[in-house]
């Protein structure tokens, strides 16, 4: 596994400190944009059983997460579900919920709208990761149509939000 910079290790340990405190055993969990796994393979450790999709391998499934019926994903399978640094690429939060139990988690981590600009210069200082593409679908996490469980916004740039999935579908803003 690759090292993070700084602020993105700091912050890969924070959220995971953050959905264990929410998570309940024998959850079943799907992490998009699962990038290298460290999120994942710290919740197996713990556990947990974990699906990963993401764009390449080592993912167990292999696509764009608005492919999910293609990939095999059937609707309201997942107690959790993950996306870290996914939301602000895509704009896949109904999918998310359709993948998600009825009363299940959503996850998501994003830099806020107003400060990605801060965003771009701390990845430019070698602090943050290195973004994989643009950022085209910033949005503020107190305006996502979900019931939030908590909302944080560590240092103000950035934001992390757990979400009870209240609907089977059309949670999309």
């Amino acid at each position: 596994m690759k090292k993070q910079p700084l602020i993105s290790e700091l912050s890969r340990r924070e959220k995971l400190k953050l959905l264990l405190k929410h998570l309940k055993p024998q959850s079943l969990l799907l992490e998009v944009g699962a990038g290298d796994g460290w999120f994942s393979i710290r919740l197996r450790q713990r556990g947990y059983q974990v699906v990963t999709l993401d764009l390449k391998e080592p993912a167990d499934f292999v696509g764009d997460i608005m492919n999910w019926k293609f990939l095999g994903l059937q609707e309201q399978s997942f107690d959790v579900v993950v996306a870290l640094e996914v939301i602000e690429h895509v704009d896949c939060l109904e999918a998310l919920c359709t993948l998600c139990k009825k009363n299940g988690l959503i996850m998501l981590s994003s830099p806020h709208p107003k400060w990605d600009w801060l965003m771009k210069i701390l990845e430019s200082l070698k602090l943050t990761q290195k973004r994989t593409s643009e950022h085209i679908n910033l949005i503020d996490f107190h305006k996502i149509n979900l019931k939030p469980l908590i909302i944080k916004r560590p240092l103000y740039i950035h934001q992390i939000g757990i979400f009870i999935n209240r609907q089977k579908n059309n949670c999309a803003n």
